[in-house]
């Protein structure tokens, strides 16, 4: 079977786990590997960015190795090798359980239970709940599922179809890496650089489809384009600013504004300025806007790699 049918079956197959499955409840791969990264980092932690690029070198190159090598392992099997690549694409993405986090956040807030929501925040942002009201979680809601939209759906389809089981599981590991190291915490300014750089790297494909196909999926495709255009640059990440301002302009909402992590206060600015601001019915909306560009970018991705295959063929 050719490898662009094998990328095909087996990440429509894995996308349709997460929709039926969700992420186990235990012993999920992810946090496998968060936890050997964290041990890791016990060993190698100096505030220095030579050891932080260790770091970074041995977490995601051993992950890349081990999906290369499970790869290699089941080539001559076409089945074998749509099944690890449905295992692998399950493992890696995180649709599902992005929605269903969104989703408890937005019904506390329906219900008028703003503790319940704030104490629910941290399971899908890093944002300080105690700070913010009904409208600001809201927000943080819709920023959230429209950043990991790129990061835990798109961008790893997009690394899939460009490099099977590999580049799946390697894209998954330096995100995770940032996560872990790539903030800018006293601790980590020096020693996560590597990982930050690496995941800006990694993420730049994803999070420019993922915006591209919000404003085509959106319901205001033309004011997702002009919000991209005008706004994205504004953001200190240069990857979630497309994907958050393409959001906003397809919801018709306002994004970013004053915000606050681990006590430290930020100030970003507006994206889509023309729109409203975020309300709890945003949530959902957004979510489903998530959804539709998740399976879109299975659409682009495997149809890609196709023509890719077609033209070396």
């Amino acid at each position: 079977m050719r490898a662009d049918r094998v990328f095909a079956y087996g990440a429509a197959a894995g996308l349709l786990g997460d929709l039926l499955l969700g992420d186990p409840r235990r012993g999920h791969p992810v946090a496998v590997f968060g936890r050997t990264a964290g041990a890791v980092e016990r060993v190698l932690w100096r505030d220095h960015r030579a050891w932080g690029a260790v770091h970074t070198a041995v977490c995601a190159g051993g992950a890349l190795a081990l999906g290369a090598a499970a790869a290699r392992a089941v080539r001559t099997s076409p089945a074998a090798s749509v099944a690890l690549t449905g295992a692998a694409t399950w493992a890696v993405v995180g649709g599902t359980s992005l929605a269903r986090e969104a989703r408890v956040i937005g019904q506390a807030l329906e219900a008028g239970d703003i503790e319940g929501a704030r104490a629910r925040l941290p399971h899908l942002c890093g944002r300080d709940p105690q700070a913010l009201d009904a409208d600001g979680i809201a927000r943080a809601v819709v920023e959230s599922v429209a950043e990991n939209t790129s990061d835990a759906v798109v961008g790893a389809l997009v690394w899939g179809a460009v490099a099977g089981v590999p580049g799946l599981v390697g894209f998954r590991a330096v995100n995770t890496l940032d996560a872990m190291v790539g903030h800018k915490s006293a601790k980590y300014r020096r020693y996560g650089w590597a990982s930050a750089r690496l995941d800006d790297v990694a993420g730049w494909p994803g999070s420019r489809l993922t915006a591209v196909l919000a404003a085509v999926a959106g319901a205001d495709p033309r004011g997702a384009v002009r919000a991209w255009r005008a706004d994205a640059a504004k953001h200190p990440s240069p990857n979630a600013g497309p994907v958050e301002a393409s959001f906003a302009g397809a919801l018709g909402v306002q994004l970013g504004g004053t915000l606050s992590y681990g006590g430290r206060v930020e100030h970003r600015p507006v994206l889509n300025g023309d729109g409203r601001a975020v309300t709890t019915q945003d949530i959902e909306r957004a979510v489903r806007l998530s959804k539709r560009v998740g399976w879109l970018a299975l659409g682009v991705c495997v149809a890609a790699r196709r023509i890719v295959k077609g033209r070396t063929s």
